[in-house]
């Protein structure tokens, strides 16, 4: 799959409509329903304020402005010209009304305290890993005092579906590892309480941090 790497950035996906196929291969056609799980997981409710930090071709944001509904707002960033673009174009044709932009995990273009929820999904592997306690401290920075971050995360599998993950295809070096970097980062980046856990999907596995207080419980 097409990327680049950029300084500063990381490595930056050129080739969406590749990105997408891949996607439905490695869940079997279950990206949907592997999206909806992410966002249980994250807790995120009607009328929330949500950025989905490397958004790709935007399925997850759509997903989650569907969730917030039309009290709630939802934006995505990724520093791919040609995955925002696509982004842009799922959305249109849907019909949802989500802000996408260009921009990198290390420097998100919002205020502090912006966002009830941020969402980064199979995202942390793409960020050179000098980088990656500066991009967890940028989705802190834009967090309300008692906003969560979810990071998802590919966890090390043997066989054949592993050589065919995100992080294999994508990148010249295997970056499976940033499940466990999540967790430490969270910490490392001032989350008062961190939680994880696994999906039905076998190949990744989340981490929940809370900014303050404490992660809320299923209703």
């Amino acid at each position: 799959m097409k990327h680049d790497h950029v300084h500063g950035q990381g490595d930056v996906i050129r080739s969406p409509f590749i990105y997408d196929l891949m996607l439905a291969l490695i869940t079997r056609g279950r990206e949907a329903a592997f999206r909806e799980s992410v966002l249980d997981h994250a807790r995120v409710t009607s009328g929330e304020r949500v950025l989905d930090v490397g958004c790709g071709t935007g399925t997850l944001a759509l997903a989650a402005k569907r969730r917030v509904g039309a009290d709630g707002k939802v934006c995505g960033v990724d520093p791919s010209a040609e995955m925002i673009a696509r982004a842009k174009s799922k959305a249109a044709r849907a019909g949802v009304a989500v802000n996408f932009d260009i921009a990198s995990a290390q420097k998100l273009p919002f205020p502090d305290h912006s966002f009830d929820v941020v969402l980064s999904s199979l995202m942390l592997h793409h960020l050179p890993e000098a980088d990656r306690l500066q991009g967890v401290a940028e989705m802190r920075r834009v967090l309300k005092p008692a906003g969560r971050l979810m990071i998802v995360e590919l966890i090390q599998k043997p066989g054949l579906i592993r050589s065919l993950l995100p992080a294999r295809l994508s990148h010249r070096h295997d970056h499976s590892h940033a499940f466990e970097d999540a967790k430490v980062l969270m910490k490392d980046a001032g989350f008062a309480e961190v939680a994880s856990g696994a999906f039905r999907w076998r190949y990744a596995k989340w981490v929940l941090g809370a900014a303050s207080n404490t992660i809320p419980s299923h209703a």
